[in-house]
């Protein structure tokens, strides 16, 4: 049976965890901004301690735009058995973040643990996380221009998008197929005569060896 996940033929998927069921043992829930901390600080007193990751993603063609993504475990506050440890409870928590004005309230008072997730979001997506003690880049340097796991950041990136592409050739601008020329060229009929040679017995003349058969 096909996903309902799946996009028409030829387009891309807008929203998909608008139709997500939720996934076995993980229940899955939608928030705002304005909602996050209210929900997370609900859950983490319920028994959800853990926070298993933060992350984000681009949805462009959607409002809100991003995602920023929690992931909660419950864990035993008291002994279990190897039936209740192998069935933990998760909960997925998606924050729909507006793409003019990208800010969540930052989750590190409450999970130290969040700290360098939140700062990989601010890098590769420009989501800032208010409240965050050290909101810096954490991948890219700290020059980077623009935000690199946006959906709409060029190929190329911002910078180099604004100098010609190069005039030589370059895997990028060769269509599949061009024979090759110049000194590629020569190399390769180079190639496919010593190959010729050592396959008729004797191996191909050296250029560089002398009569007497040392190298100059």
């Amino acid at each position: 049976m096909p996903s309902s996940q799946a996009p028409p033929a030829g387009a891309t998927a807008v929203d998909p965890t608008a139709v997500r069921p939720d996934i076995a043992d993980a229940r899955i829930l939608r928030v705002t901004p304005v909602e996050v901390r209210d929900t997370l600080e609900g859950l983490k007193r319920d028994g959800f301690s853990m926070l298993l990751d933060v992350g984000g993603v681009d949805y462009l063609e959607r409002e809100p735009r991003y995602d920023v993504v929690y992931h909660l475990l419950r864990l035993p506050t008291k002994p279990a058995g190897a039936a209740e440890i192998g069935q933990p409870e998760r909960v997925r928590v998606l924050c729909g973040v507006p793409g003019d004005v990208p800010t969540v309230p930052t989750a590190t008072d409450m999970w130290p643990s969040a700290d360098w997730a939140e700062r990989e979001i601010f890098d590769l997506y420009g989501i800032t996380f208010a409240g965050h003690p050290d909101l810096r880049r954490i991948q890219m340097p700290d020059e980077w221009e623009g935000h690199p796991l946006r959906k709409d950041y060029p190929l190329r990136g911002e910078a180099r998008e604004r100098t010609p592409r190069p005039s030589f050739a370059l895997k990028s601008n060769v269509a599949a197929g061009t024979p090759a020329s110049g000194r590629t060229a020569a190399g390769l009929q180079k190639q496919i005569a010593e190959v010729r040679a050592r396959a008729d017995g004797h191996a191909a003349p050296n250029p560089l060896q002398t009569k007497d058969g040392k190298q100059p």
